[in-house]
C-alpha cells in the first residue's frame, strides 16, 4: 500500500517550504497471497506431521488418505508456484514505483532548466529479492 507512505518534496518557490507527497500504487495483494499461502502450507504441514506420527496406523490402513494427502500437496505446490510468481511481479512493480530516478522525474520542482535534482541513495532490495527466490 504505497499510497499510505508520505515523503517530503522541496518547493522551490518564493517560500522555501516542503510539500508532502505520497507514493503511487497498491501492490499488497500479491504479498498477502504469498504470506497467506505460506501460513496455510505451514499449518497443513503440521497437521500432516501429527497425522503421520500419531495416527500412522490409520494412514497405513486407509487407501484414500494417502491419495488425498498427495492431491492436497500437489495443489499446495501449484499455488506456491503461482504465489511466488505473483509476489515476484508485485516486487517488480514496487521497485519500479519506488525507483529514486522515477520519483525525481515526477517532481514538478525538478523540471526547471536551471535545477539539478539528485536521487540520493538507491533503496536496498536484497532481502525482498531473496523472498522471491525462496
Amino acid at each position: 500500500r504505497l499510497y499510505q507512505i508520505p515523503f517530503q518534496m522541496p518547493d522551490c518557490g518564493e517560500e522555501p517550504e516542503s510539500r508532502t507527497l505520497h507514493l503511487v500504487g497498491d501492490f499488497s495483494a500479491p504479498a498477502e497471497f504469498f504470506v497467506t499461502l505460506g501460513v496455510f502450507s505451514f499449518l497443513y504441514a503440521m497437521a500432516a506431521l501429527v497425522l503421520y506420527l500419531r495416527f500412522h496406523s490409520l494412514y497405513g490402513e486407509n487407501k484414500k488418505l494417502p491419495f488425498a494427502d498427495f492431491c492436497v500437496t500437489v495443489c499446495f505446490a501449484f499455488f506456491w508456484l503461482v504465489a511466488a510468481a505473483a509476489w515476484g511481479k508485485g516486487l517488480s512493480d514496487v521497485k519500479a514505483a519506488t525507483r529514486p530516478a522515477s520519483l525525481v522525474a515526477a517532481m514538478a520542482v525538478c523540471q526547471g532548466l536551471d535545477v539539478e535534482c539528485g536521487a540520493g541513495a538507491t533503496p536496498a532490495m536484497g532481502l525482498a529479492n531473496i523472498s522471491v527466490v525462496r
